[in-house]
């Protein structure tokens, strides 16, 4: 499986409200980018497990990828807001080691 189908997966269960495919994808040493988001894979997966993402609709728009990263642009919507989110993800033997995102309102 390519890195880009591992994160439409990831992604897809992620949006049906499964963090489970996450866990074996995120590099136990994986590194958050985004302030205030806990680096380490279970760190991170217990901060977005509670975070408004894992609730809200996700609506994909496009996913683009190279040999190393992959970067998904998806619209956020919760009750409060929608917001577009662009996501890049760095991969190392088919694991994400590092993340970055950012996100305006849309």
């Amino acid at each position: 499986m390519t890195i880009k189908q591992l994160t439409l997966h990831a992604f897809q269960e992620f949006a049906n409200g499964n963090l489970e495919p996450l866990r074996p994808l995120l590099h136990e040493n994986f590194v958050e980018h985004s302030p205030g988001n806990p680096s380490g894979r279970d760190a991170f997966l217990e901060f977005i497990a509670k975070a408004p993402v894992a609730g809200a609709k996700l609506d994909l728009h496009r996913v683009i990828a190279d040999d190393t990263h992959v970067v998904v642009h998806y619209l956020m919507t919760t009750p409060e807001a929608t917001q577009s989110v662009v996501d890049i993800w760095r991969f190392e033997n088919n694991q994400i080691v590092e993340h970055w995102d950012v996100v305006q309102p849309a």
